[in-house]
Formats: C-alpha cells, sequence, structure tokens
C-alpha cells in the first residue's frame, strides 16, 4: 500500500463489509473498499475511502500499531503507541 508515510503496523478486513483497513507509523488509519473477482485474469479493486488521524502523537517512531474491525458493525479500533485506543464509528 503507498498511501502511508511511513511503515505500515497492521492490516484487517471487515468479516461482513467489503472493507479493509491499514495503520501505520505516521499516525493514520486508512479505510478502503475492496472486492476480488471470480475471474482471476481480471485485477482486483481497491478503493481509498477515508482517512482516519485520531492519533496525534507519535511516541519512539511508532504510530498506530494494531487495528480491528467491529465483528458486525463498520467500526474500527485503533491502538496507538500513545497508550489511546480509539473507536471509529463515522466510516
Amino acid at each position: 500500500l503507498k498511501y502511508h508515510e511511513r511503515a505500515l503496523r497492521s492490516v484487517h478486513h471487515h468479516p461482513r463489509y467489503p472493507l479493509f483497513a491499514s495503520s501505520s507509523d505516521d499516525g493514520s488509519v486508512h479505510v478502503f473498499h475492496g472486492m476480488v473477482y471470480d475471474d482471476l485474469m481480471r485485477n482486483p479493486l481497491i478503493v481509498p475511502v477515508k482517512v482516519l488521524k485520531g492519533h496525534h502523537e507519535i511516541r519512539n517512531k511508532f504510530g498506530v500499531l494494531c487495528i480491528k474491525f467491529h465483528p458486525t458493525q463498520p467500526w474500527i479500533f485503533s491502538g496507538g503507541a500513545d497508550g489511546v485506543v480509539h473507536l471509529y464509528q463515522d466510516i
């Protein structure tokens, strides 16, 4: 993924929706819509949806360390090196 400015730390997909997200040491979480086709000759579709920036403090060059989607809702939990856990509900 070339959307982050620093090292990628976590990638997670939603179990129900065609969404996946990535977190990075730049302090941001990127949300994408993804679709893989049955035809293997056709490239997968990856559309950026939103950039979430709740972790403002980067400690020891670490930003957002982990992300996890809620099992039934389109919500993302993120944990950062700043010791804060965020819940993003407006994806």
